[in-house]
């Protein structure tokens, strides 16, 4: 009787009751492997309470919190039904005995999805995504992405909150290290790429996990680099600059989404029906769900939009998010707002809807638990370090190399100095997910590996990431007077970048800068080696450089190609995916900029206005020589083809990989375009001595076209240029 009372209920909420308590006790089709998965939704959506259902579309945390940012109300009581967990263990125990509470303990044994931060690996920590993008490599990139799904399924997560694909222009801003850099396109390249990683073929995959797109949207364009803050977007640049990735990530498959905190231009984005409803589900078609990033929807109190949780749980809902992250908002306010009229019972089963069928794909109905299995079993295996090294080595950019000091040939001393030259817990950069300083290889190490028999290594630590203790000046100066090159080894700590760590200036410490300037005194070359997680202000450590090798923050396995790249063992090939400003007054500084009104005039008084280092650069060990870019025509119509190659010659002595980039210029428009825009770029491996062809396969109205404030993509007949280094080909659209 209490069933079919409860039922009855439910059923006067809207809901469809055409099951008995006899049916129920049956078989039920929704634990029917074999039954078409949005069969096996119908089917379990009908048989749940408004409560299962709203506890569906909650997450709360499970394991040790180790985001200090995250600090919230403690979960003392999981209960069975809840939708998800985030997991901060790395062994399946705990969460299957959690797992088991939701499948017994429960009515309808609806498996939790277990969710983590593996932004960059699991434990296997690879180099941060802003330096994954400096390989151009997104096949490797979708390599490293399969390993920490690998490693996360094996101990117990289900599901990342990752890639981060925010379009990023600010250094300032610390999550540019999350991210792949200031281009959009370059954004949904990598994007797609990790969802492949991620989720392979089939979602259920026993080394597969979910992707999250996050955050959408535009939260990149943090005013001034402070994190959190309001965003002004207009239309326009939110589908010309910020959407393309997330479209590319949604076309990949990706099975999630995280809301930004950010308010865009009034409308906060975990409360945005446009960005979250429109264009995601009714345009794209995205049939996943979304969940808000920690605490977001409570916090539209702060960002002024509501005046209570219960009310930011209607904007929050009614804008189409479906799963809360640690708010309480919905698991405390969603029922009397059912009850209120506020939110109607067709549009909670629709989000239920999505979670269920995400938790179907996952295959966590038929295999809710995680096999126990050894660290050794899960992490660290020959292969995933591989590619961590090669992903390294790829992603290192030559930003200098003045009269060919590197590779290192010949030189009997080398002095290390530095507070990077051996440091572990720095290399691994912000979210580094369950990476441990001892599993990292010392950039010290590696040199000591690298050039054992030919070198005679010295170390001196100098001085420490930051204050002002000059005590070990003296001891590196020796080093470096009895050396023949100094390596020195400069950087940033991994809390200054990511979540919560802007800053004001993307210079290093002035001590470290201090350092550099006392070793100039030995009169020896300099190689200044740069651990860092966004791009820094290097105007005054240049001059004193004769060669700067930018290593990002590398994860567990970048000492001994960073090693391989100073032993000429390993050919440089990375470059640029984010701008180097020459000073951090520049900022924002980018390349694919809109033309000023006065193109002679409007330049800085008191420093150049070019940058430092732009998008694009990254120097070689050999050199390329490029043939004349050729198209297929001149001259096309609407409804014709059109393609360019380029031959690309290696004309050096040493075998190389090579990234060509190809651009597209639009000079007249009815809507204004940047001065250029990357729409495709390859990388290949080219032997010295050999050449290689290079083609860009046009798409006319994706690559000639442009989009409008509404997100109509639009094609003008007129003159085009295709951009590739110096050259510039012209291109005729007619009718």
């Amino acid at each position: 009787m209490r069933r079919k009372g409860l039922t009855f209920g439910v059923c006067l909420l809207g809901v469809a009751c055409t099951l008995s308590a006899k049916d129920i006790k049956s078989a039920p089709l929704y634990k029917d492997a074999e039954a078409p998965i949005e069969k096996r939704v119908d089917d379990l959506l009908a048989r749940m309470t408004l409560e299962e259902k709203i506890l569906q579309l909650n997450q709360y945390t499970m394991g040790r919190n180790n985001n200090v940012n995250n600090i919230g109300e403690e979960v003392k009581k999981v209960p069975a039904e809840i939708g998800s967990l985030i997991y901060y263990d790395t062994n399946p125990t705990l969460r299957n005995n959690v797992q088991k509470k939701a499948m017994e303990e429960s009515r309808l044994g609806i498996p939790i999805i277990f969710g983590y931060d593996a932004i960059h690996g699991f434990r296997t920590v690879y180099p941060i995504s802003l330096g994954q993008a400096c390989s151009w490599n997104p096949e490797l990139v979708e390599k490293a992405c399969a390993v920490t799904a690998q490693e996360a399924r094996m101990s117990g997560v289900d599901w990342t909150f990752s890639p981060m694909i925010d379009v990023a222009r600010d250094p300032r801003w610390g999550r540019v290290a999350e991210g792949y850099g200031e281009d959009p396109y370059a954004n949904g390249v990598f994007a797609a790429a990790s969802v492949r990683g991620y989720q392979g073929d089939d979602m259920s995959a026993e080394d597969r996990i979910a992707a999250c797109l996050k955050h959408y949207i535009g939260y990149g364009a943090s005013e001034a680099g402070r994190d959190y803050v309001y965003t002004e977007i207009s239309a326009q640049t939110l589908w010309d600059t910020y959407l393309l990735p997330y479209e590319m990530g949604v076309k990949a498959g990706a099975a999630t989404l995280m809301s930004s905190f950010n308010d865009i231009s009034g409308i906060p984005g975990s409360a945005n029906r446009y960005t979250m409803t429109e264009i995601l589900k009714e345009r794209w078609g995205h049939d996943g769900f979304i969940v808000s990033d920690w605490g977001a929807i409570e916090q539209l109190k702060n960002q002024g939009l509501a005046a209570s949780k219960k009310e930011a749980a209607v904007y929050a809902f009614n804008a189409g998010l479906e799963m809360d992250m640690m708010s309480h908002a919905y698991d405390r306010h969603m029922k009397e707002l059912v009850e209120e009229g506020k939110i109607t019972m067709a549009q909670i089963d629709e989000s239920v809807r999505r979670v269920l069928r995400v938790k179907f794909r996952l295959g966590l109905f038929e295999r809710p638990y995680t096999p126990t299995t050894t660290e050794k079993e899960r992490f660290f295996r020959p292969q995933s370090m591989d590619i961590a090294a090669q992903l390294a080595a790829e992603s290192m950019v030559l930003l200098k190399n003045e009269n060919g000091l590197l590779p290192l040939v010949n030189k009997k001393k080398i002095a290390v100095i530095g507070p990077m030259a051996k440091n572990g817990w720095d290399l691994l950069g912000s979210w580094c997910g369950h990476g441990k300083d001892t599993d990292v290889a010392m950039l010290y190490n590696g040199l000591v590996t690298e050039f054992a028999g030919t070198a005679e290594l010295r170390y001196a630590l100098g001085c420490n990431t930051q204050g002002n203790n000059r005590k070990g000046f003296e001891e590196a100066l020796e080093a470096a007077r009895w050396s023949d090159v100094v390596v020195l080894c400069l950087g940033e700590m991994m809390t200054w970048s990511g979540e919560n760590a802007s800053r004001s200036s993307i210079a290093l410490p002035q001590i470290q800068e201090e350092l550099a300037k006392e070793l100039k005194k030995a009169g020896k070359p300099v190689v200044l080696i740069l651990v860092n997680g966004r791009p820094l202000e290097l105007n005054r450590l240049e001059p004193i450089s004769d060669a700067i090798l930018e290593i990002w923050q590398p994860g567990v396995n970048g000492a001994v190609p960073m090693a391989g790249i100073l032993s000429g063992r390993i050919n440089p090939s990375g470059k640029l995916a984010m701008t180097f400003p020459y000073s951090t007054g520049q900022i924002p500084i980018y390349y694919n900029r809109r033309k000023s009104g006065r193109g002679h005039q409007g330049f800085y008084k008191d420093i150049t206005s070019d940058p430092l280092y732009p998008f694009g650069h990254g120097l070689s060990y050999t050199e390329f020589k490029y043939g004349t870019v050729t198209p297929s025509v001149t001259t096309v119509k609407r409804d014709g083809s059109l393609s360019v190659e380029v031959s690309v010659s290696n004309t050096g002595k040493r075998d190389g990989l090579e990234t060509v980039h190809w651009f597209i210029s639009d000079p007249y428009c009815s809507i204004t375009r940047p001065v250029k825009e990357l729409k495709h770029f390859e990388k290949q491996l080219i032997k010295a001595g050999e050449t290689k062809v290079f083609r860009f396969d046009v798409d006319l109205e994706r690559d000639l076209g442009f989009v409008d404030g509404n997100g109509k993509r639009f094609l003008e007949i007129g003159e085009y240029y295709i951009l590739v280094k110096d050259q510039k080909v012209k291109i005729e659209l007619i009718d």
